[in-house]
């Protein structure tokens, strides 16, 4: 029984490691004003994609997104959005692409993280399918969600830095501006005074 178990075990195990994970990568991009950045992904039929993105800095924090099959058909669109997260099971093999648009801003650029991750369809009855290979995929499956979560977290965590390193540094400025219009204002008092009281003889 376990010379039986062995070598299917073995199969499941480089099934995995060779075929199953597959599109896995984070960028971080720059989308100038009045323009889009497009990608794109080959994919087949009945493969798995998920595009998680987050805008990091510039303007109002948001961008338009959307992805499309290879016939330019729409498959899901977010406007505006600082956040967002898109996930499709491909209908026909093609290229696939998706964009990040900031063509409703003319005069910030807006940096964008984002995810790509996907499933490879792997064709087979499901009975044949052994357990662990299933658990190994839900597994890893569960491990991409949080690996995409931590990015989040990161994400945010530097956006949320910049805005307090900016505003300290405003009122730091701002301090100091105070601090020499005080002192200007109390220096011309006191010359102002001083030449009020101050006698002047004619000879």
């Amino acid at each position: 029984m376990s010379r039986l178990c062995t070598p299917r075990l073995l199969f499941s195990w480089l099934a995995l490691l060779i075929i199953i994970p597959a599109l896995v990568s984070a960028h971080l991009i720059e989308v100038p004003a009045g323009k889009k950045e497009c990608f794109f992904e080959d994919l087949h039929e009945r493969d798995k994609m998920t595009v998680t993105y987050q805008v990091g800095g510039g303007g109002h924090l948001d961008i338009d997104f959307w992805l499309a099959d290879p016939t330019d058909h729409v498959l899901g669109k977010q406007i505006r959005q600082s956040t967002g997260t898109i996930s499709i099971t491909a209908e026909k093999d093609g290229r696939h692409e998706y964009c990040f648009s900031n063509q409703m801003s003319a005069i910030a650029d807006k940096m964008v993280s984002f995810n790509v991750h996907g499933v490879i369809y792997v064709s087979g009855d499901a009975d044949v399918v052994a357990p662990v290979e299933r658990e190994i995929r839900n597994l890893a499956n569960g491990l991409t969600a949080v690996k995409d979560e931590q990015e989040y977290i990161v994400v945010r965590e530097r956006v949320h830095r910049n805005t307090a390193e900016s505003t300290n540094s405003r009122v730091k400025w701002w301090s100091v501006l105070q601090t020499i219009v005080l002192f200007s204002v109390v220096g011309w008092q006191v010359y102002y005074l001083k030449s009020f009281f101050e006698v002047k003889r004619v000879i």
